[in-house]
Formats: C-alpha cells, sequence, structure tokens
C-alpha cells in the first residue's frame, strides 16, 4: 500500500475547465454592450481559454492579447480581467467524489498532499475554498519553494516534509508532462487523471477518470507482500 499519495491540483481536484467556461459565459452576458458586438458568447469563451493554455498563462496578458487583437479599450481589458478573478473566487467546487475518496485513504493510513504549480495566494484560497485543507498533510507551491513541475526536487519536497521515499509514493494529475511524467521521473508511481483537455501521456502510468478509482489499486497494493 502506498504510504502517501499526491496530487495536482486543477483539473484533478476539482473540474477548472467546467468553471471557467460557464465564468466566461456569465462574464460575456454581463459585459453583453460591449463584447457582443464583438464576438459571440461561445467563440469569445474558446479564445480566452486558448490563451490560458489550461490556466498556465498569466490572466492579465490573456485579457491584454485577447483585448488589442478585438480593439477593446485598456479599461475594458482591465475590467474584464478583474471581473475574472471576482467571478473565479465563486466557482471552486472540488469534483463529486473527491471528498470522499481523501478521507477514505485518509482513513486507511495513507498521507496525502498537493503539489501545484501556481501563485500562493491563489492555489492557497482555492484549496481552502475546495474544503481541502484539513485533509492534506502536505501543500507545496511553485512560487512559494521557487521551482515547478516537472522538476523533480518539487516532488521531493513535498516527499521530504511526509517522511516517505518516492517509491512508497504514489502522484495523480491530469496534465501528461508536468504531472505523469514530472513524477514518474522523480520514481513515483503515476496516475493519469483522465480528460479532454490532454493528450494521452507517453509516459508510463496508470488511468483512472475519476478519484475513487483510485481505491481498487489501493486495496490491491495492501494485499501484496511486502
Amino acid at each position: 500500500m502506498p504510504k502517501a499519495i499526491l496530487f495536482d491540483l486543477d483539473g484533478t481536484l476539482w473540474d477548472r475547465t467546467a468553471a471557467v467556461r460557464a465564468l466566461l459565459a456569465d462574464q460575456h452576458e454581463h459585459f453583453q454592450a460591449f463584447l457582443g458586438p464583438v464576438i459571440p458568447s461561445r467563440e469569445y469563451a474558446s479564445q480566452i481559454m486558448a490563451l490560458e493554455a489550461n490556466g498556465s498563462a498569466d490572466k492579465f496578458s490573456v485579457y491584454v492579447a485577447f483585448g488589442h487583437q478585438h480593439g477593446l479599450s485598456e479599461s475594458l481589458i482591465d475590467s474584464l480581467h478583474s471581473d475574472f478573478w471576482r467571478r473565479m473566487g465563486q466557482c471552486f467546487q472540488p469534483f463529486p467524489e473527491v471528498l470522499a475518496t481523501l478521507r477514505q485513504l485518509r482513513k486507511a493510513g495513507v498521507k496525502l498532499g498537493i503539489i501545484t504549480n501556481g501563485t500562493v495566494h491563489i492555489q492557497d484560497a482555492k484549496i481552502n475554498a475546495l474544503g481541502l485543507r484539513e485533509l492534506l498533510d502536505v501543500v507545496v507551491i511553485s512560487e512559494r519553494e521557487g521551482m515547478r513541475k516537472p522538476e523533480a526536487e518539487i516532488f521531493n519536497r513535498a516527499l521530504d516534509s511526509l517522511g516517505v521515499v518516492a517509491s512508497d509514493a504514489w502522484f495523480v494529475g491530469d496534465n501528461p508532462e508536468v504531472d505523469v511524467a514530472g513524477a514518474a521521473a522523480a520514481g513515483l508511481r503515476s496516475f493519469w487523471r483522465e480528460c479532454d483537455d490532454w493528450p494521452r501521456p507517453t509516459a508510463a502510468c496508470e488511468t483512472i477518470r475519476s478519484l475513487d478509482e483510485l481505491l481498487p489499486f489501493v486495496s490491491q497494493a495492501s494485499h501484496q507482500p511486502q
């Protein structure tokens, strides 16, 4: 049985893509007088999401690029950017199975943690809003560590905090390179949370569609001879 399971945050523990798509539809409607004559709602969401690259791009740069492409005023660009973060704070909901699964893993004696790329204040706010904090033994955020996935050292820091070696740990994420390949290269057993945002990983991994599919793997591992 694994001594620890570490998770990516965005796209793994909550459905960021669905939340952002709904957010952008609402934003387009709110700014209809300005955006309606420029671009339809669905195309607006598609363009913004393409520019933000599954959350990896700086949001202000995304809105600047979009605004300049469509001739929007600087004040409107600023307003859209501010509105994005205001709305995002209301969007945090874990995938339906996440909290129950994490509780079951903790009950089984597995240490749990998150390794996420991003800024401390934003990622910490998400973790709190999602109700994850009390279920975690460690939270490692790239800005605070001065390094990012897929660097092996960021995985090692989380493991060191838990007192666990890589061969006794699993990692679950949705990004095939940053999460799956990065964790595998660091010596963890990798699990890909399958999604339509990313291509199938080329690194060796297990594939799950929802977090509760981890539980049979844990049960099987617990019955294997040590």
